[in-house]
């Protein structure tokens, strides 16, 4: 004779024990847990208290200096910002000059960390095997901890080089902006292939077995379903990676240059200085405080974090704004 089973009953006695909670062995556990997360959330909110405190004392610091050298030196906003000179001390404010210099190195770190990062997110997440996968990624790790004057160096002493022996040694200048640009596009290359593939991952596997389902091969799947449906993600880390480049401070400082700040260049072959660039050398030399010069470094600076945060808010939205949800 078969054995009968009172579902109803067995279901029934299950519900009370989910309703019941945990047995009083256990509950004992989840109580000397709760001040465990009830920390953690103090933690989380005093992180946020002291990052939104962090950015309004960064706004007013260098919002106050660099008022302090519009007043002082009789510049105007326009001046400013559509000036193609500068030399603070003959009374010439053009930004454009520093800001050029700045978008061609960042536009040539981004020739290679782009194609490089995306391909090596797609690489992990669709095609390598863990364990493969395991030894990738500490790689892209210790790229990422490299200090970077040390990349700036490396620039210096090898990229430029290099770069000589190939182009010719009439044809790259021994400070520019090309070798800057591609060893700086190597320092980020694990910012954007870690948020590409964080990004990769997140589809769901019901997309690319329903993509298989239909006859389609991995490198179409990949191409078809699984990048578009990352697509926020990607853009969201091509703009961090920008905003990374355009914040770089030593690799250009070292390998770039000081280029004449009174002349806008698309070659990269030649020296440029970059708003950073132009930071780090102004600040390590003797000026006088409240100077023209000093209070100049403010106004630069405030435009420069006005910048990143701009590309930081504008990959925010992206992601927010564009992210697939899938049930």
């Amino acid at each position: 004779m078969g054995t009968t089973v009172d579902a109803g009953h067995d279901g029934s006695a299950r519900d009370s024990a989910l309703l019941s909670g945990p047995p009083p062995g256990e509950r004992s556990v989840f109580k000397r847990l709760r001040p465990v997360d009830e920390v953690m959330r103090v933690l989380l909110l005093l992180c946020g208290v002291l990052s939104i405190l962090t950015t309004i004392g960064i706004v007013l610091v260098l919002g106050n200096e660099a008022l302090a050298f519009f007043r002082n030196s009789g510049a105007t906003l326009g001046e400013f910002l559509t000036g193609t000179k500068w030399q603070p001390v003959a009374g010439e404010f053009g930004f454009l000059p520093l800001l050029n210099a700045t978008l061609i190195t960042s536009f040539w770190a981004m020739v290679v960390a782009l194609p490089l990062g995306i391909g090596a997110a797609v690489y992990m997440s669709e095609y390598a095997s863990v364990g493969v996968r395991d030894r990738l990624k500490p790689v892209l790790e210790i790229l990422a901890g490299i200090p970077t004057v040390t990349y700036g160096f490396f620039a210096l002493t090898f990229m430029t080089p290099l770069l000589r022996g190939i182009f010719g040694q009439d044809q790259i200048e021994i400070y520019n902006m090309l070798a800057a640009g591609l060893v700086m596009g190597v320092m980020i290359l694990p910012t954007i292939a870690s948020m590409s593939e964080d990004a990769l991952r997140s589809v769901p596997m019901s997309l690319r077995e329903a993509s298989y389902g239909l006859g389609a091969t991995k490198f179409e799947t990949v191409a078809r379903v699984v990048i578009p449906a990352a697509l926020s993600g990607l853009i969201a880390a091509f703009i961090v990676g920008i905003a990374r480049a355009v914040g770089e401070t030593m690799i250009v400082a070292v390998a770039s240059g000081a280029g004449p700040l009174g002349a806008l260049t698309f070659d990269p072959t030649v020296a440029g200085e970059t708003i950073t660039g132009h930071i780090a050398r102004i600040s390590g030399g003797d000026l006088s405080y409240d100077s023209i010069d000093y209070n100049s470094i403010f106004a630069i600076g405030l435009l420069l974090f006005v910048m990143t945060l701009l590309l930081n808010i504008v990959s925010q939205w992206i992601v927010r704004r564009f992210r697939e949800a899938y049930e």
